[in-house]
């Protein structure tokens, strides 16, 4: 069976429903046994929209940008990612892909097309956080030539968590 291209294009309002959606299924699925079974199944669900509806427009118009790639005219996954800070590096907040559709290289895709928009926006680099336990994520990231710059003790919802903060040099 063939492979359906993806396609990507800017988020809409229109499309908060489904990345919070998406957000929430990756994020069972790809956090379970690192942070608490109540986290992902009460805790997060229940914030995600709502932090959505505040940060997504914002994002459209004009703190970031949000990508959602597409097969088959179906959303699979999508990067949201605010403008350069005063180093001059973009934040890419979030990653997130249908956990059944991951390998489709959504991902990478959303990565590439996000680190163009940063050089055409003068950013010089990307940085995000990464649970430290996850390790297909930091695979993936370092597979894309992206290195550990930085470790944060951190909370989730009250519960301690340590990200690693991973860049990558765009220049």
């Amino acid at each position: 069976m063939a492979r359906t291209p993806l396609g990507l294009r800017d988020a809409t309002l229109a499309d908060l429903a489904t990345i919070d959606e998406i957000h929430v299924q990756s994020r069972r699925v790809a956090y379970r046994g690192q942070v608490s079974d109540h986290y992902l199944d009460v805790t997060m669900p229940a914030a995600s929209i709502e932090d959505w509806r505040r940060k997504l427009p914002a994002l459209l118009d004009g703190a970031g940008r949000v990508l959602v790639a597409e097969s088959d005219g179906e959303p699979i996954a999508f990067v949201a990612a605010f403008a350069p800070d005063e180093r001059g590096s973009v934040y890419i907040n979030n990653l997130h892909a249908r956990p059944d559709r991951k390998g489709l290289g959504a991902g990478s895709a959303l990565l590439a097309a996000t680190a163009q928009w940063a050089r055409d926006v003068g950013a010089s680099a990307l940085h995000l956080k990464v649970l430290q336990t996850n390790t297909p994520a930091i695979g993936f990231y370092e597979s894309l030539g992206w290195r550990c710059v930085d470790r944060v003790d951190d909370t989730w919802a009250g519960e301690a968590i340590v990200a690693l903060v991973y860049a990558i040099d765009l220049t």
